[in-house]
C-alpha cells in the first residue's frame, strides 16, 4: 500500500514539475505562432530578423529581410513575433529619454556634464569603502 501511495505521489510531482509547465509553454507558442499577421516584426529560429509582408496559400510567410529581398519561411519556424507600436508612443519615449539627463539649447545631451557626474559618483562609491 505505501509502494502505490509512493508510486503516485511521484507521478503527480512528475506531472507538476515537468508535464504541466510544458505543455504551458507549447500551447503559448501556439498562440504566438497563430497571431503572427502581416507588418509583425518576426525573429525565427535560425536567427534571421524580418517584417512578415504577407501569408501566402499554404500556411507559409512571406517576410522581408532586406530591403527588397523576401524569403518564404514556415510558420512554426517563428522563434518569436514582435508587434508594431504606434509612432506616437516611440515619439513620447524618445522626448522622456532627452529630458533626463543635462541639454544644450538643441536637446541633445552633453557629454562633459555626463563624465563630470560619472566621476564624481565613481568617487563617492570609492570613499564609502
Amino acid at each position: 500500500m505505501a509502494t502505490l501511495i509512493l508510486l503516485a505521489a511521484m507521478f503527480v510531482l512528475l506531472w507538476a514539475f515537468l508535464i504541466r509547465p510544458q505543455r504551458r509553454k507549447q500551447q503559448e507558442q501556439q498562440q504566438l505562432l497563430a497571431s503572427v499577421e502581416p507588418g509583425d516584426e518576426i525573429l525565427t529560429v535560425g536567427g534571421i530578423y524580418g517584417i512578415v509582408t504577407e501569408i501566402d496559400d499554404e500556411d507559409d510567410l512571406i517576410v522581408e529581410i532586406a530591403e527588397g529581398i523576401q524569403v518564404r519561411i514556415a510558420r512554426r519556424a517563428v522563434a518569436g513575433v514582435e508587434k508594431p507600436e504606434d509612432e506616437t508612443d516611440e515619439a513620447d519615449e524618445d522626448d522622456d529619454d532627452a529630458a533626463d539627463g543635462p541639454n544644450d539649447e538643441d536637446g541633445v545631451v552633453v557629454s562633459e556634464e555626463i563624465v563630470k557626474s560619472e566621476v564624481t559618483e565613481g568617487a563617492e562609491a570609492l570613499d564609502r569603502r
